[in-house]
């Protein structure tokens, strides 16, 4: 979703730490002031038909009394992200090898890390595609490719290329994406997400390199469609997505034969109006409720989210923006009957909703009821800054808190979890180069917190990250 203060991928969210923070910034500068970043192919005088360039992000984390299970004391990580990326292109023909290289330091055994903190030294896109020109209509063009890619529609809820996680969502497979002249887009990919490795928490915390791999025992599939202009002025967009998930030697993962469908509407704010979004899906099909080499009960699958907000921008100095938001991701109902109802959030980013992940991350699209509030401002051209708060429930009681992995199947804890206050400042050193970031977190303990099995004892969760990154 666009946030008027920064630039990014497809009109950047507010608040998310990503590569495409660095690539501008809507604040203007001194007229004496050079705005145009440095680019390492401009330095090379790379050919017209060579694109070369990067990005490097370090950022320190440190979190006091972790809220999941059976956790105690405080953690503390660095993490570093490194982007090459090489592309040749042509009128008709394009190659590209992006390479990502994330590691740790800091983290110890009770860190909680993972794969998605730390993967050495990978390729993260490597793939060749064909471009058709005044495809279908005048002026559309179609883009075909197939390798190893990042995928990144819509609202990007359910399928992602991450930006604040330190690693990245990547997929072999082919994708079809077709762009009208007047800003329509349809697209169509079967891919296999890519398994990171190694996985064992030795590994992570010594930075091992194991390339990463696909397995047929995972495939995902899907349907995208916009149209601009719409009500309102809204873009609306629909969708269908399907997965189909099994065991894999050395990866657990919970049997799953799901499918997807949802739309998406949305008006981006802009000065002196308001803005809204709304995003809804519903899931049927089969999955297991555990990752548990032993279950082998596959249940119905019925799940839905649901997301809602409205935004006012005024026209005025720091350009302040209020949103009130909901978010609500179904929970089993009862884990003794036939049916899953947990919603699945496939492989979808979660930060521009729910607040900071890392180490934190302390809310997911699954079994959650939650409503919000955000206020935005840019005080200077280079500094914007953000202050946002929820109340979290879960959506059932008796099922899991997935990111604490806490759960009262009795449903005697409640299902109040707690309150969320988020926030972040933002100072863009030098424009399309370096983005300086602090930020934090803090989840005071509800009463589900404070009671269920295994709940942390020692009080309210505070998180804290400092950033920079450089793109070049």
């Amino acid at each position: 979703m666009a946030r008027q203060t920064m630039v990014g991928e497809s009109g950047l969210r507010f608040g998310v730490a990503s590569i495409a923070l660095a690539t501008g910034w809507t604040g203007a500068a001194s007229a004496a002031e050079d705005t145009t970043p440095w680019r390492l192919e401009q330095a090379l005088a790379a050919p017209e038909w060579l694109s070369i360039g990067g990005s490097y992000r370090a950022r320190y984390e440190t979190l006091s009394h972790p809220y999941r299970a059976n956790a105690s004391g405080s953690d503390e990580i660095f993490v570093s992200h490194l982007l090459l990326s090489a592309r040749i292109a042509t009128d008709t023909f394009y190659a590209q090898l992006e390479l990502e290289d994330s590691r740790q330091r800091l983290a110890d055994s009770r860190s909680a890390i993972g794969t998605d903190s730390v993967n050495t030294l990978e390729p993260l896109q490597a793939l060749v595609g064909m471009r058709f020109n005044d495809a279908f209509t005048p002026g559309g063009r179609l883009d075909v490719s197939a390798g190893r890619m990042t995928i990144d529609p819509g609202g990007r809820r359910l399928v992602s290329r991450n930006n604040f996680r330190n690693t990245t969502n990547s997929y072999t497979g082919v994708h079809a994406l077709w762009k009208g002249a007047v800003g329509q887009e349809l697209r169509a990919f079967y891919v296999l997400p890519v398994q990171r490795r190694p996985a064992d928490l030795q590994s992570l915390l010594d930075n091992d390199h194991e390339l990463d791999r696909e397995s047929s025992d995972v495939s995902l599939w899907g349907v995208f469609g916009a149209v601009p202009e719409t009500v309102g002025h809204a873009t609306a967009e629909a969708y269908w997505f399907g997965l189909r998930s099994r065991d894999q030697p050395g990866i657990a993962a919970a049997d799953r034969d799901i499918y997807t469908p949802g739309f998406r509407l949305i008006r981006r704010p802009a000065a002196q109006s308001w803005d809204f979004e709304t995003e809804a899906a519903y899931q049927f099909g089969t999955s297991r409720l555990t990752t548990a080499a032993a279950d082998r009960n596959d249940l119905q699958h019925r799940a839905g989210f649901f997301h809602g907000e409205i935004g006012y921008t005024w026209r005025a100095r720091m350009s302040p923006r209020l949103e009130l938001s909901y978010d609500y991701a179904s929970g089993d109902e009862d884990p003794t009957d036939n049916e899953n109802n947990r919603f699945d959030t496939l492989y979808g980013s979660r930060r521009f909703d729910f607040g900071h992940t890392g180490i934190y991350g302390a809310l997911a699209r699954s079994n959650i009821n939650s409503p919000g509030l955000r206020v935005e401002a840019k005080p200077l051209p280079k500094v914007a800054g953000m202050f946002g708060y929820r109340a979290v429930w879960l959506a059932s009681d008796r099922d899991q808190y997935t990111t604490a992995r806490l759960q009262d199947p009795s449903g005697d804890s409640g299902s109040f979890v707690g309150h969320q206050l988020e926030w972040l400042l933002q100072y863009n050193a030098r424009p399309g180069n370096l983005v300086l970031e602090v930020g934090g977190a803090h989840l005071a303990h509800g009463h589900f917190l404070e009671h269920a099995p295994n709940a942390p004892s020692e009080g309210d969760s505070t998180y804290f990250y400092a950033s920079a990154m450089t793109t070049f």
